[in-house]
């Protein structure tokens, strides 16, 4: 099933699309995992109500399916505030009642996004094999983490000591996320453990997301992980820890299949290992893992493990993988950003370039919602273009696609907002009233307008600051206002408020003299 585009909102946020497939989710998820998995979920002042909403249903669809209990799946919710909070911890819900109610009745925490000491909490604590949270010993644990992106601190060490420590890290971007930042963070392969999505959009990716989640948890399941150009990590449960016995690996070049063998095949087998070449490893029975070195790039391997012990009859776990070839460079487009947004023109930059390898560039662009689509079509050696002609205080949705020579294709989309018209402040008059008191008099156009800034300050004869600056909100239907007791020399500036800023003001000075009812100038 190809994986669909998912669009993010931002004003910049960027989704990354590849022509590359991924496992559809299986026809029953009762049954079929064990492991913890606890969910960071940023609820602080940044995150919307309405958003906040809206990711609890997305945990409550997603987790909807699972066995939870003992021998299960266990769920455990930590919120990011500026104190996190653990919601409840894995030992809390082992029913699917008690745990979708315990999401529909969760609040969030407001201030700020505090992301560093939640990390430090699910480390310490949470997460801890046999800590007080509840965390389980010799079952694989996944973070989850749900985030609008703003801010969140720097959780590229944390995130990293985690996974040091085993721990599947999986993330959700709702907002301006940053993507490399986000790229490191998650446990490989990016593709299956990195999400950018609309906040009206999770549902689309519930089903990817659990899937990458089973993938992890799934009972019994021989892993493949850090695959490179030359070696591979086996990761497994120790089904012999407490036992007498050893593991015994091997692996070597899969034979060919054809389509009928390969459908034969049962999920999470491989033909055998014991003909042809194949090299052989053993490890003890309280081992987890083994790195599989000497294999050649591009190449599919397959691995056997079988458990050997005399006290218990332990089924053998196949997987097939393959090297990285000796180039395996990120196909463009890999980033795309937005800038010189203006009211009627934005820029569009994407990299890599890469000439050896893409035909051309295509980029499509649409007024949100149901807009004509526009397409252009960019050269191989160019990363950048203006879109023009577009209508002011629009959101756009910009896709840029390569295509390769070798036929694969690649996409990444991001929204962007056109600036609203601000048209300048046309006139401003200061009439003197009395020895301290100025009359203020404007015209500006009415189309947008929200109201007008005015601000005062007393200057000296140097035109330097003498008094402290004063400021005032008028709505748009004002057009004069009296300011008092203002300082002999008094600049006043006003400045047309509109939906997303101010337009160009004007600023005019007001001098006070003993025979009054001087015109104030223009400065």
């Amino acid at each position: 099933m190809k994986s669909p585009v998912l669009f993010t909102c931002m004003l910049v946020c960027v989704f990354l699309w590849s022509s590359s497939g991924q496992n559809s989710a299986p026809e029953a998820v009762l049954n079929c995992c064990e492991g913890d998995v606890l969910f960071l979920l940023d609820s602080s002042g940044s995150v919307s109500s309405y958003d906040y909403s809206c990711m609890l249903r997305f945990l409550s669809e997603l987790l909807l399916p699972f066995s939870l209990g003992e021998d299960q799946v266990r769920v455990s919710l930590l919120q990011v505030g500026t104190q996190p909070r653990l919601e409840f911890d894995f030992d809390s819900h082992n029913s699917q009642t008690g745990l979708q109610g315990a999401l529909g009745n969760t609040k969030p925490l407001r201030g700020d996004t505090n992301t560093e000491e939640a990390l430090r909490m699910a480390k310490d604590w949470v997460l801890k094999p046999g800590g007080g949270a509840g965390a389980r010993k010799e079952l694989p644990r996944v973070l989850v983490w749900l985030t609008d992106g703003v801010k969140p601190g720097d959780v590229i060490g944390p995130m990293e000591k985690l996974r040091e420590e085993g721990v599947a890290v999986l993330v959700i971007s709702t907002g301006h996320g940053n993507y490399q930042v986000l790229r490191q963070v998650v446990t490989p392969p990016v593709e299956s453990h990195l999400y950018f999505v609309d906040i009206d959009d999770m549902s689309i990716i519930t089903e990817d997301l659990r899937d990458a989640i089973i993938e992890i948890l799934r009972a019994e399941r021989l892993q493949v992980r850090d695959v490179s150009t030359d070696s591979a990590v086996l990761q497994w449960r120790p089904v012999l820890a407490g036992l007498t016995g050893y593991y015994e690996i091997r692996f070597g070049p899969a034979p060919s299949l054809g389509v009928s063998e390969r459908e034969a095949m049962g999920p999470g087998t491989s033909p055998s290992t014991s003909g042809g070449q194949y090299q052989r490893l053993t490890r003890p029975g309280d081992s987890s893992t083994a790195r599989l070195t000497g294999l050649k790039p591009d190449t599919t391997y397959m691995a056997t493990l079988t458990p050997e012990s005399n006290l218990q009859v332990l089924n053998p776990l196949s997987v097939t993988f393959t090297t990285k070839p000796v180039s395996s460079e990120v196909l463009s487009p890999a980033v795309v950003t937005v800038s010189d947004s203006g009211t009627n023109s934005v820029r569009v930059s994407w990299g890599p370039l890469q000439p050896e390898s893409v035909q051309s560039f295509q980029v499509e662009y649409l007024a949100l919602p149901g807009g004509k689509l526009h397409t252009a079509t960019v050269g191989q050696g160019q990363n950048s273009t203006v879109l023009t002609n577009l209508q002011p205080d629009t959101q756009y949705l910009v896709t840029v696609s390569a295509r390769h020579s070798s036929g694969r294709e690649r996409a990444m989309s991001v929204k962007v907002c056109t600036e609203e018209v601000r048209p300048a402040l046309a006139d401003l008059q200061l009439t003197t009233v009395g020895s301290d008191s100025v009359q203020v008099d404007w015209k500006a156009s009415v189309d947008g307008l929200r109201g007008y800034w005015l601000t005062w300050e007393g200057q000296d004869i140097h035109g330097s600051t003498a008094a402290p600056r004063s400021s005032l909100y008028l709505p748009s239907n004002s057009l004069s206002t009296r300011l008092t007791h203002l300082p002999p020399a008094t600049r006043v500036c006003v400045s047309p408020v509109y939906r997303t800023a101010r337009g160009e003001g004007l600023c005019c000075m007001a001098q006070f003299h003993s025979d009054a009812s001087v015109w104030g100038h223009r400065s």
